[in-house]
């Protein structure tokens, strides 16, 4: 191994684990647990889980992939969010918990063959996961802003649910801390002895003479980027459910990989309620209808000053109340599953394109999603709704939702999502999986996926808790079988 000015230029380790979020943090914490000698390789910067505000610009920048700007093409867009830092996305999400609805699991083993998927093999990965990354309800009421959206499904007579979140919560008002990776996982990785180096982005793959040669770059604050090459007898990607194909394909990997990205794309209203619902002090909002599941689902969004700014730029010639009457108001948000998208990278472009194929019959079926959302705001008490959507009117009434229309339509659709995942699936059909059943790539010795790219649709629900049970599983898989 050579240093020079403390950026190692040549490394080596028994396996390499490419991206730090649930996915990688997990596997590389079992892998370094198991005795094996580990380096976790991380694109973005190591920091403080409260280096900045959460939600705030400064943690945009600081720990957002592409300032938390990333867009999906199509006839109706889909600006998405992806983490690039140690911990990844469980870094800025807001921690929403969820084991995998049964239905799911059992779709993906009928249309997948994916084998072992059963609630009852996954429960002991969730439950292991789960005692490290703690899971809990919040400890008092919830937040009014919350509780009114389950009030209006009440009086509608829809199901509604608290959900749980990565949270420990504690301290003087239960502000507590969140169990997102840098907190949980990272630290326990570490005290395994893994090796962790941060701000470096593998570039390429490569197998030769039983082992791969990874070709990576190392920012280093203050001083030249150079080049890092690594040598590893087992490689898990967990780059996140774009940045994996894009990499496996540069490297000349690609059977069914990145041609089935999907998203929960998610449509948003703010809605200003008769009294107040919003304090600047209160814990995030946890209620969430579940109704219409799986064809749609809705929820309630993180919604301070800055957020409800955003939330209402589809009504500028309103946008004074945000500051007028913040703490009447609330975001709240409607999603569905996506039709599949795919994954190319373009030459000398550093990020790869991605491109929606849309559904019409889903398309209709959000839309379908806004309307009873708007519908369980008013019967919670609302007196205005702003759906956030670009031309679409401000309701006044319930009788004002037939305005609505009855698709989403062109670019000014204001889809959003912050769930991203499917782009290399995992199963038995080979005409469709790019890895098997516990995520060894299709053809490819020693190579492994160990990220929301490997699920084999969406997931109706957060899928972090997805993401990690499965990573659990699947490296304990590799781990027994000595990666053979």
């Amino acid at each position: 191994m050579i240093q020079t000015d403390n950026v190692v230029e040549k490394m080596s380790s028994d396996i390499a684990v490419i991206g730090s979020g649930p996915g990688g943090a997990v596997t590389a914490t079992l892998c370094a647990e198991a005795g094996h000698n580990v380096l976790m390789i991380e694109e973005g910067p190591h920091l403080p889980l409260d280096s900045a505000a959460h939600f705030s610009h400064q943690e945009m920048l600081q720990k957002y992939r592409g300032g938390g700007v990333g867009l999906a093409l199509g006839r109706a867009m889909i600006a998405y969010v992806e983490g690039r830092c140690v911990g990844g996305g469980s870094e800025v999400n807001r921690g929403l918990y969820h084991r995998t609805p049964g239905v799911i699991l059992e779709r993906w083993r009928r249309e997948f063959a994916a084998e072992g998927l059963m609630p009852e093999a996954l429960a002991p990965h969730f439950a292991a996961c789960e005692a490290t990354a703690r899971v809990e309800f919040l400890p008092g009421d919830a937040p009014l802003m919350s509780s009114r959206l389950a009030d209006g499904a009440r009086a509608l007579g829809w199901e509604a649910i608290e959900a749980q979140r990565l949270f420990r919560y504690g301290g003087p008002s239960n502000e507590g801390r969140k169990q997102s990776m840098s907190e949980t996982f990272v630290p326990r990785f570490l005290r395994a002895g893994g090796r962790l180096i941060a701000e470096t982005r593998v570039s390429r793959l490569r197998h030769s003479g039983g082992k791969w040669h990874l070709t990576a770059r190392r920012s280093r604050e203050g001083g030249p980027a150079r080049q890092v090459e690594i040598t590893a007898e087992n490689i898990f990607v967990a780059c996140g459910a774009v940045m994996t194909p894009s990499l496996l394909r540069r490297s000349g990997i690609k059977r069914n990989i990145g041609n089935s990205l999907r998203f929960h794309p998610m449509l948003k209203a703010v809605a200003l309620f008769d009294t107040e619902v919003n304090r600047s002090d209160d814990l995030d909002p946890v209620h969430q209808i579940k109704a219409f599941e799986p064809r749609f689902s809705m929820g309630c969004s993180f919604s301070k000053r800055p957020t409800l700014a955003l939330a209402m730029t589809a009504h500028p010639e309103h946008m004074r109340l945000v500051e007028s009457d913040w703490k009447r108001m609330g975001i709240y948000y409607v999603q569905n599953m996506s039709a599949p998208a795919y994954v190319r990278n373009l030459p000398g472009f550093r990020d790869p394109l991605v491109v929606l194929r849309h559904d019409p019959a889903q398309l209709a079926e959000l839309a379908e999603g806004l309307k009873r959302l708007c519908e369980a705001l008013f019967a919670a008490g609302a007196v205005r709704v702003f759906p956030g959507v670009e031309g679409y009117p401000v309701l006044h009434s319930p009788s004002d939702i037939a305005k609505l229309p009855d698709t989403v339509r062109g670019t000014g659709s204001s889809l959003t999502s912050v769930h991203v995942f499917s782009s290399c699936p995992m199963g038995e059909d080979r005409s469709k999986c790019a890895t098997d059943s516990f995520g060894r790539v299709q053809g490819a010795e020693g190579l492994y996926l160990a990220d929301a790219s490997l699920l084999c649709g969406p997931t109706m629900v957060n899928p972090q808790g997805t993401v990690m049970a499965i990573a659990h599983r699947n490296a304990m898989h590799a781990i027994e079988r000595r990666f053979h």
